[in-house]
């Protein structure tokens, strides 16, 4: 059976303020594993839903309809953006095996790529310095970055693209790849 909640119904409030019952959790947890999000990852899961319902309470906005369902949608796409940043995370691990394969594996020429790479973005606006060390030094997704300086999605791409290719520019430029 799914409730509504609303501000402070009798029985809806677990007396810590918790936005989402023991049933709810259990679905939010649910759609996370069913989603692909490791056991280890299911508790930050939870906690990034609540959290939600708890921001969207504090800008003022009435509870949704069915909490219930709300939840499940928030967890979902939860559970898919967990998936993006994991490939994410394993395209970035096999470019870099490659780059490992290819280059030699001295710890000097890894100083030097270091050294030329915070040269170049030494090099950079500021602008564009600010994005590059946001996406792939913070590993934020470009919808986060562009909340975060308020500015359209199609920017922070635009501004990326623009910076990446200045830098590998620079990189050829010193010899450095």
């Amino acid at each position: 059976m799914l409730r509504r909640r609303g501000r402070c119904g009798a029985g809806e409030d677990t007396g810590h303020g918790d936005p989402l019952d023991a049933a709810q959790e259990r679905r939010v947890r649910a759609v996370l594993a069913l989603g692909g999000v490791a056991q280890a990852d299911l508790p930050d899961g939870v906690q990034q839903v609540r959290l939600r319902l708890l921001e969207r309470a504090a800008r003022g906005h009435e509870a949704p309809r069915d909490v219930s369902a709300w939840a499940a949608v928030v967890a979902s796409n939860l559970a898919m953006d967990w998936h993006r940043a994991r490939r994410r995370q394993e395209r970035l691990g096999e470019r870099l095996a490659s780059l490992r394969q290819h280059a030699h594996p001295s710890g000097e020429d890894s100083s030097v790529l270091s050294l030329a790479v915070a040269r170049g973005l030494d090099d950079l606006p500021d602008a564009q310095r600010q994005v590059v060390v946001l996406r792939f030094y913070a590993d934020l997704p470009v919808r986060s970055i562009a909340e975060e300086l308020g500015v359209p999605e199609g920017t922070v791409k635009s501004r990326l693209h623009t910076a990446v290719r200045a830098l590998r520019a620079r990189l050829h430029e010193d010899e450095v790849v």
